[in-house]
């Protein structure tokens, strides 16, 4: 169930307790957007500065440790984290798609996942919340949505309604299906921070719609929300593999409906668990290397317009190493995941046959 200002979230209406808990998911997601506690959340929220993280982590993330320790995800992905191990955790690159943070207040136990689609929302709510929750369904879980910015006209959702249909774009559904799961589900979370939609979009000189934010990070011990941005360097370890894993788990049914796994809370690892891809994707690649640079953006992207200026590029790198390996158990011999240890520096490292 849905909290703001630490009291149950219901839809201001006079309609009866009975219909109000039947109420569409689209107006459950117009009334949090205008909730004014939300609205001045959200105002404290943009302006905050965007802080740019590089792998050697900017001055102010260094801890008295003098070695940050941080997690990066990338997109379809999560991860729950130990505020005792991990000192951030944190996503970017997110458009369409929506950076989900779910972080116990009593044991600051942290889950941080980079949702891209209504279909992994439900089962993604389940693998986030089974290290966080512990059990205890009273526990208080304080919530913060970034991301998704408001990719279709807002005449198309205007008003106290929201259109549904083709024209919802990606953004919208995603949205409402988040805020549906919340209010079914048991547990108590309280929204924090809804930087998503209008709360989250801003305009060029031509007029096109474009995030304001589309990263965060999350420090763990005190559960402060960051808007963020990573450079190539720090969207580590493994980043051609983690990506490619986001277009193969399409194909792969054992990742149906599910957010990809990535990282083991308790040894502070990266296991990158595995993924098969098939001979028809390697074919898609093959015709796709010939595009320019705006038909990949056109081809590839949810919103063409939004995109970081790495899009293309990072599109490239993923082809390529598709091409020089096109059978995946290459990538993953007899189906074992890829693994990496944290190094004295707060990195990375590739783990032997036998650490794994």
């Amino acid at each position: 169930m849905i909290f703001v200002d630490g009291l149950p979230f219901s839809l201001n209406s006079s309609s009866s307790s009975s219909s109000s808990s039947k109420s569409q998911p689209s107006d459950l997601l117009v009334a949090l957007m205008e909730h004014q506690v939300l609205v001045s959340a959200t105002h404290s929220f943009k302006s905050i500065q965007e802080r740019k993280v590089s792998a050697s982590m900017d001055s102010k993330l260094i801890t008295s440790s003098n070695s940050s320790r941080y997690v990066y995800l990338f997109q379809r992905e999560y991860a729950t984290v130990d505020p005792s191990l991990v000192h951030y955790v944190g996503t970017d690159e997110a458009t369409t798609c929506v950076g989900v943070v779910i972080r116990n207040r009593k044991n600051g136990m942290t889950s941080v996942s980079h949702m891209d689609s209504p279909k992994i929302v439900d089962i993604g709510f389940y693998q986030m919340l089974a290290l966080v929750v512990d059990h205890n369904l009273d526990a208080g879980l304080d919530v913060h949505l970034v991301g998704a910015f408001e990719d279709v006209s807002p005449n198309h959702a205007s008003g106290r309604s929201i259109s549904q249909g083709k024209r919802d774009g990606y953004s919208i559904p995603l949205c409402r299906k988040i805020v549906e799961t919340m209010q079914k589900r048991p547990e108590k979370f309280h929204v924090k921070t809804l930087c998503v939609l209008r709360h989250n979009t801003k305009y060029d000189s031509q007029g096109n719609a474009l995030p304001i934010f589309n990263g965060l990070l999350v420090e763990t011990s005190s559960g402060t929300l960051i808007p963020a941005s990573f450079d190539k360097t720090s969207r580590c370890p493994d980043e051609i593999v983690r990506r490619l894993r986001v277009s193969s788990s399409h194909e792969d049914p054992s990742w149906q409906g599910k957010l990809l796994d990535t990282y083991d809370t308790k040894t502070d690892r990266f296991i990158i668990a595995p993924c098969s891809w098939t001979k028809r994707l390697v074919q898609i690649v093959l015709s796709l290397q010939s595009l320019s640079d705006s038909e990949i953006l056109a081809s590839c992207s949810t919103s063409p317009l939004a995109e970081g200026p790495e899009f293309v590029d990072n599109e490239r790198r993923l082809w390529n190493y598709l091409i020089k390996n096109p059978d995946w158990r290459t990538t993953f011999p007899m189906r074992q995941p890829r693994v990496f240890e944290r190094t004295g520096d707060g990195g990375w490292k590739r783990a032997g046959l036998s650490s794994q």
